[in-house]
């Protein structure tokens, strides 16, 4: 079989999330799936290393497929790129050895969250940040942050859906940047359970607000208690943005 790695770029705004669901094609996956069915002649499933809710995006998702035609690079990034909706574009194409599995030899993973920390709503980033009209203190925000940092068991932080899934995840670093009305903030982990990350941002947000006690994230943690959490943030604002193998 030949393995071909995608690395890929998407507005997730007007899609049901990465996972294929059924027969319903309106994800990313089904999309991609779709396009590489017509170029191999046979079905093809992809996948990707990881699942991005509806309406997240994507600047750098990590996916593979196999198929037994030897395919050229060149030919597939073409192929998909025209075939594909303007939304979700293909940046690089790589044949990889058989054994390379997107999701499961993902060594890290950073996420972009993205705050427009404006007065009124800002009409060009509404669909890819979320609004907070409140004035966000980043220090405490930063403060905060901190106890994210190393192994913990992220059970509060997890979605039922989550449930069969280990709950202890390292994050190694949390970035956090203020310019022109914006927040930036920058996750980088092992790996994210389902929500964890824009459940993350929401206590960050919360914190900066004032609504919770800088110190508490250690205290929600040993809780494993979801309701403790707080908001979720919403998911326009996230973005996948890079993968480590």
């Amino acid at each position: 079989m030949n393995n071909y790695k995608l690395t890929i770029q998407y507005d997730g705004g007007r899609y049901k999330g990465w996972q294929r669901l059924g027969n319903d094609k309106n994800t990313i996956q089904g999309k991609i799936e779709a396009a590489l069915t017509v170029l191999d002649g046979d079905p093809v499933e992809i996948v990707g290393c990881s699942r991005t809710d509806a309406g997240v995006h994507a600047l750098g998702q990590v996916a593979n497929f196999k198929t037994k035609k030897l395919l050229t690079e060149e030919g597939i990034y073409h192929h998909l790129n025209h075939h594909l909706p303007q939304d979700i574009s293909v940046i690089d194409v790589a044949r990889v050895p058989e054994r390379f599995h997107a999701r499961y030899n993902a060594k890290e993973k950073s996420y972009l969250y993205k705050i427009w920390n404006g007065p009124i709503s800002n009409p060009f980033m509404r669909k890819y940040s979320m609004h907070v009209d409140e004035k966000l203190d980043v220090g405490l925000m930063k403060q905060a942050s901190h106890d994210f940092i190393g192994t913990h068991d992220f059970t509060a932080y997890a979605n039922a859906k989550s449930k069969k899934k280990p709950a202890v995840r390292t994050i190694s670093a949390i970035i956090i940047d203020a310019h022109d009305d914006f927040i930036d903030i920058r996750l980088t982990g092992d790996g994210f359970l389902y929500n964890m990350a824009r459940k993350m941002v929401g206590t960050l947000i919360e914190a900066g607000l004032g609504v919770i006690d800088a110190s508490a994230i250690l205290q929600i943690l040993e809780s494993k208690k979801r309701v403790r959490t707080g908001r979720m943030a919403e998911a326009c604002g996230l973005y996948l943005e890079k993968v480590k193998y």
